[in-house]
């Protein structure tokens, strides 16, 4: 399998202007993707921030089960402040307004003992396409951030104000190498990665043999996948979705595009990928 690497140089200038602006801030929100939150964190961003605090989002909560439940306790384990939520719920938006404000509580106390009324400002950055932008819509009350489905849509700064506080949202940023591919390849699944760099035939055939390790009902259920090798299962993802070209031979291709279409909407359901050993090497 071809490994992942993918900082195109916009990604670049990404780092540099969020270098600038970090004296412009009070504190960092950096968003995971709650399916894979040690694949979606970037070491790189938590390096740059420095002695800013931080809290850790893990959005797309409604997309994940009960074992990124887990992977959130575990951050918390490290010390690090953190919110699983669902970002196109609404009743999320107090959740997330009150994490921000706990971590300048203490700034803004003191701002109001001299009698200023303080708008902190806070950064949010992450891997791309976990949710930054709709995050920041959330809490704004308005789609005011440009959001997208895929990959690399944010790419230059935005301040959007939201009650209290301002954000500035960020061109989502991927470190420069990826030292563990099975995490690089749950990044690929979820949509992080641009999808023009990826082999999909690797990325397909590698996404049913994890999802059939760890939920093999779910695929038994939506395609009949029993088992076999990954290309065994892919033939059965296109019999069930009749994706047969003239003469009865499969259409790999349109089913390698319905299966991680599938995953990325959560039609095949709620669906955690890392696991707490993923989270073990990670300093949040």
């Amino acid at each position: 399998m071809k490994n992942i690497q993918w900082f195109p140089g916009h990604m670049t200038a990404a780092m540099r202007m969020m270098e600038q602006n970090l004296k412009l801030v009070d504190g960092v929100v950096f968003v995971l993707d709650s399916r894979c939150p040690a694949s979606s964190f970037n070491p790189k961003l938590k390096k740059l921030v420095g002695q800013k605090p931080v809290l850790y989002v893990l959005g797309k909560g409604d997309l994940a089960d009960e074992r990124s439940d887990i992977l959130l306790s575990k951050i918390k384990e490290k010390g690090a402040a953190a919110v699983k939520v669902n970002a196109v719920n609404a009743g999320s938006r107090r959740n997330i307004a009150g994490a921000i404000e706990n971590l300048v509580a203490e700034k803004r106390g003191r701002a109001l003992e001299r009698g200023q009324n303080k708008c902190f400002r806070f950064m949010v950055a992450g891997v791309p396409n976990t949710g930054k932008s709709t995050l920041i819509n959330l809490l704004a009350g308005s789609k005011r951030a440009q959001t997208g489905d895929k990959a690399g849509v944010t790419r230059g700064k935005q301040w959007i104000g939201c009650g209290g506080f301002e954000l500035l949202d960020t061109p989502g940023t991927m470190p420069p190498a990826f030292e563990n591919q099975t995490l690089a390849r749950r990044l690929a699944y979820v949509g992080s990665i641009n999808d023009d760099i990826l082999d999909l035939d690797d990325i397909a055939l590698a996404l049913l043999e994890e999802l059939f390790t760890k939920y093999p009902q779910r695929l038994l259920a939506r395609y009949g996948v029993e088992g076999g090798s990954p290309l065994e299962m892919l033939e059965s993802v296109c019999k069930k979705r009749g994706f047969l070209l003239r003469g009865g031979e499969y259409d790999y291709e349109r089913g390698e595009r319905a299966l991680i279409d599938d995953f990325r909407k959560g039609k095949l359901g709620r669906i955690t990928l890392d696991g707490v050993s993923d989270m073990e090497n990670l300093s949040f």
